[in-house]
């Protein structure tokens, strides 16, 4: 059930937005009684809220005419949340975000009652988020933003996009959404120079031009996990096969979403990736760190590296008990 405080705000925007509804409208809406309703209507006149009624058989509540609303208004938990988001929003490697942030939260500020600005603006001295990795930040937002606005139009852009080893590539593409991952911005979707989905980082897309071309976005496009999909299917070495003896959920639970792919099997789940020799150890350390059974499929090499790892971490707890 919503607080009173809640439905009192909700009456004043429903207000806001009809011009006028009646009693009974009004209640249903907020799922109270008359009576109830009419209390309310008391808070907001109270608050110096001006509300004018017209009585009889087809009478309604309305706000005086003239009388002109704040731009916005929160309740206390509102507000804490707003400041928190914004505190959260200053680490995701926005080259041009600060004054954004900045901004909204002196506009917040102007707008909310003053028992409450103490507690908003305490915010960032009292809560701490832990830094977020910032691998590669956008030399300016207006790239970003752009990828952002041809998503939501669902519109073709032509893009330019400079590759790690240096080689610069021009493409049409179609930008189903954006995902941030590990300190880096990526727009996902149809390239249609590979003809596939991919995903690309924006601090390396080197020029945007929106096409008057539109595309349809598959139904329930998930831009994050179709990053992780694709990062984890990239070519690394060796190919892994790992039998894990668990249920699905368990099994993914237990790992990065990045280090793989899994499928449900007959006995358990599969795991399949891959890796350099060299990563073969870490690749080990990881399973050994798993709470239920597994076994290698392949390859030979990581079963080595797991039995080197077993005889390490059993000579340590020979000495331990020793």
């Amino acid at each position: 059930m919503a607080a009173p405080t809640t439905r009192v705000l909700a009456v004043l925007e429903l207000l806001q937005a009809h011009g006028r509804m009646s009693g009974p409208a009004l209640a249903a809406r907020l799922g109270v009684d008359g009576r109830t309703l009419r209390r309310y209507m008391r808070t907001l006149e109270d608050l110096g809220i001006p509300i004018t009624t017209e009585r009889g058989r087809h009478g309604a509540y309305m706000l005086v005419a003239g009388f002109k609303l704040p731009p916005m208004m929160f309740t206390n938990e509102e507000a804490v949340a707003l400041s928190v988001g914004m505190v959260a929003a200053r680490g995701l490697g926005l080259a041009e975000g600060a004054p954004a942030v900045e901004s909204a939260h002196a506009k917040l500020t102007r707008v909310m009652p003053e028992g409450l600005k103490g507690q908003v603006g305490a915010i960032a001295d009292t809560i701490k988020l832990e830094q977020l990795p910032t691998l590669s930040t956008p030399a300016s937002n207006a790239m970003l933003m752009s990828l952002i606005a041809a998503a939501q139009s669902r519109s073709r852009v032509h893009m330019g996009y400079l590759a790690p080893g240096g080689g610069r590539t021009e493409r049409d593409f179609d930008p189903y959404g954006m995902a941030w991952r590990a300190g880096a911005w990526y727009t996902v979707g149809m390239c249609h120079l590979r003809r596939d989905v991919r995903s690309f980082r924006v601090d390396r897309v080197t020029g945007l031009q929106v096409l008057p071309v539109a595309f349809e976005r598959p139904a329930g496009f998930d831009p994050l996990a179709q990053l992780m999909r694709g990062i984890a299917t990239l070519p690394h070495g060796r190919t892994i096969e790992v039998l894990l003896h668990a249920d699905l959920d368990t099994a993914t639970r237990a790992f990065s979403p990045a280090i793989g792919l899994f499928e449900p099997v007959a006995d358990g789940v599969l795991l399949r990736s891959s890796a350099s020799d060299g990563d073969m150890g870490w690749f080990a350390r990881q399973l050994a760190a798993l709470g239920f059974d597994f076994e290698i499929l392949a390859p030979d090499i990581l079963r080595k590296e797991l039995a080197t790892l077993a005889t390490r971490l059993h000579a340590v707890a020979v000495d331990a008990l020793v």
